[in-house]
């Protein structure tokens, strides 16, 4: 039996599936049958293999038994029927149901086809209390994204800050900036590496982690010599990483400056590489927020900011750069007044 796994792109696979696989197979996990050049696993005669569906030659290859189709709504229609028709016995389809797609047109309701709405209730005993905590405590907060991730109910999509972009395999030569956005306990932070060529702004996660600290942070960008713009709300984490030799300046801060950051990114055509998984997740899902009689505001939705956040600031800074303040940081021996860093 030919087990296909397929997913938008490789980057995505790799960080969802294919580490989900390993994780569920355990201790039953076996390298010697694990191909990394080929992206397969054997059990006996039986085959998983993985790929992705930015593949064309793949989407036209041999045929399988069965077919599964992670995050379906990231795939073409077209991709999903090349695949689809070369599956013998069945296919499963999986998504977060962010809004209507291809599927819910031609697949829902067939009698051919069975439909299962899941939500995180079905397998709290599988998920941590802190999990389970996060989920809902958006309940409030971001009633579309509840709907979504808490509820399983069909989004809306209207609001998006930034509507379109595309994925590409690398960034292209040119001059290198970046942005950063600080985070720490819940909130990720997030360094994002930016080219201009043209009209055209290309980008690359190089980090989204939690509960990272200002050494931390600079340890990960140990050998940038590029300007680096931050969070200006932030003059004493600038401060710090700047002292450790890095190019770091705060972003355009002040009245209207994080609709000209949104406006700035906007006038560019827009790309992430393909391992950006988390900044191509909050770009999909990072809109404005309504108001009671649902009217769309300036606000934006908080859940999905950080990589979005770090890009505006690397953009806003590039164009508009301001001058570092100096900021006078403290170390422990401050409180007794006898030394400054």
């Amino acid at each position: 039996m030919l087990i296909s796994v397929v997913s938008e792109s490789f980057p995505h696979l790799s960080r969802g599936c294919i580490r989900d696989f390993k994780n569920i197979m355990g201790d039953a996990w076996q390298d010697s049958r694990w191909s990394k050049s080929n992206h397969v696993y054997t059990f006996g005669k039986g085959v998983i293999e993985f790929f992705s569906a930015d593949e064309p030659s793949k989407l036209r290859g041999g045929r399988r038994q069965i077919l599964f189709l992670n995050e379906a709504n990231n795939v073409a229609y077209d991709g999903f029927k090349e695949l689809d028709i070369r599956t013998e016995l069945f296919t499963f389809l999986d998504w977060n149901p962010v809004s209507e797609f291809w599927a819910h047109e031609f697949l829902i309701g067939k009698p051919e086809n069975a439909y299962i709405h899941s939500t995180y209730l079905d397998v709290g005993e599988l998920l941590p209390d802190a999990v389970i905590k996060n989920i809902e405590s958006n309940k409030d907060t971001d009633p579309n994204w509840w709907n979504v991730y808490g509820l399983g109910l069909i989004g809306k999509i209207e609001g998006l800050v930034y509507p379109f972009f595309e994925q590409c395999d690398s960034l292209p030569s040119g001059d290198i900036f970046y942005g950063l956005d600080f985070g720490f306990s819940g909130d990720p932070a997030a360094l994002v590496k930016c080219v201009i060529r043209g009209n055209e702004l290309y980008c690359h996660e190089v980090f989204y982690e939690t509960g990272l600290t200002n050494q931390d942070i600079a340890q990960r960008m140990a050998g940038i010599k590029e300007p680096i713009y931050a969070d200006a709300a932030e003059p004493k984490s600038i401060e710090e990483i700047y002292r450790l030799g890095f190019n770091i300046k705060p972003a355009p801060k002040g009245p209207g400056s994080v609709e000209f950051g949104h406006q700035a990114v906007r006038q560019y055509k827009q790309f992430w590489t393909k391992d950006s998984i988390n900044c191509i997740k909050e770009q999909r899902n990072f809109r404005y927020t309504t108001d009671k009689n649902g009217r769309l505001t300036e606000n934006t939705t908080h859940m999905w900011s950080h990589g979005m956040d770090a890009r505006r600031y690397a953009i806003a800074g590039h164009l508009q750069p301001v001058e570092r303040e100096s900021v006078v940081v403290y170390d422990a021996m401050s409180a007794f007044g006898l030394d400054k860093i």
